[in-house]
């Protein structure tokens, strides 16, 4: 791991160009190699992109596969470039929402495209915040990403076994919630909501908080600029009349966002993940319906 990361702190010496296209080629093998991962991306795009040719999803996949590979790459730029080089990377859309997220409680709400890094990052160069944060195997990986992620503003990051009690607390202190609401957590704190039309396992802990802390909601989503000319992170207005009375219902309203981000941006939605592996009782499981891998 030590031989992995002095690799990728020499990487982030090289032009964005360059090393984008070096992880452009990496993904292009992992897609060949990766033939866990890659079925589980094909079954994801057949089931939300049932519209697409089996063509057409294989081609979003292996480039999804390309530009996995390349976030991770582009890491090297985001945990030892300057400040400088970064603020020429990445191009803010509109403009970074400082005064919306002093004046109360806010949650950045940041679905799983490839570049939530850059979001991090972005959020990072102008603002402290707190997060939930999953402790990596390596202790070795584990510092260099905690170092990466900390080193221009402080973070209160909280184990997601504390659960949100700290982060309430934190968002009552002035900080920013930036939190990743798309991944599938099994049933606990959970509900059975529609994205793309299948039942997803999804955290109702965003409409949560923000009905117990009066939260306002900024979505933030960081995609690739084209030409490999950097990054560009996007925050949207403030979610009106959010959460409302029904959880599930506002639930399903922060489905129905990355729904259509995902759709502007489909080789960036992170499809490798098995969105749909908790499944409503009684139902097959969608990724390996006769157990077999």
């Amino acid at each position: 791991m030590r031989l992995l990361l002095a690799l990728m702190w020499l990487l982030h010496w090289l032009p964005l160009p360059v090393l984008g296209r070096i992880g452009k080629l990496v993904g292009t093998l992992l897609f060949q190699l990766a033939r866990a991962r890659r079925h589980i991306t094909l079954v994801n795009l057949s089931l939300c992109m049932p519209q697409l040719s089996a063509a057409q999803r294989k081609q979003i996949a292996r480039e999804h596969f390309q530009n996995y590979a390349r976030s991770v790459l582009e890491r090297a730029i985001l945990w030892w470039a300057p400040e400088s080089r970064l603020r020429q990377l990445i191009h803010v859309d509109p403009a970074f929402p400082l005064a919306a997220i002093q004046s109360g409680p806010t949650i950045l709400l940041c679905p799983h495209f490839v570049c939530l890094d850059v979001a991090g990052v972005a959020v990072m160069l102008e603002s402290p915040l707190c997060s939930i944060y999953t402790r990596q195997r390596s202790k070795v990986f584990d510092r260099a990403l905690r170092r990466g992620r900390m080193r221009f503003r402080p973070i209160t990051l909280v184990s997601r076994a504390e659960g949100v009690k700290p982060i309430i607390r934190a968002m009552r202190e002035g900080l920013p919630f930036f939190m990743l609401p798309d991944m599938d957590f099994g049933r606990r704190e959970s509900a059975f909501v529609p994205f793309f039309g299948i039942p997803a396992a999804t955290l109702t802990a965003p409409a949560r908080i923000a009905g117990a802390t009066g939260a306002k909601v900024i979505p933030v989503v960081a995609t690739f600029l084209p030409d490999y000319s950097g990054w560009r992170v996007r925050f949207y207005p403030p979610w009106e009349n959010y959460p409302g009375p029904d959880v599930i219902a506002a639930t399903a309203r922060m489905n129905a966002f990355i729904e259509e981000r995902a759709l502007e941006s489909p080789s960036e939605y992170f499809w490798a993940h098995k969105r749909f592996k908790t499944r409503p009782e009684g139902d097959p499981d969608i990724y390996y319906p006769n157990g077999k891998r």
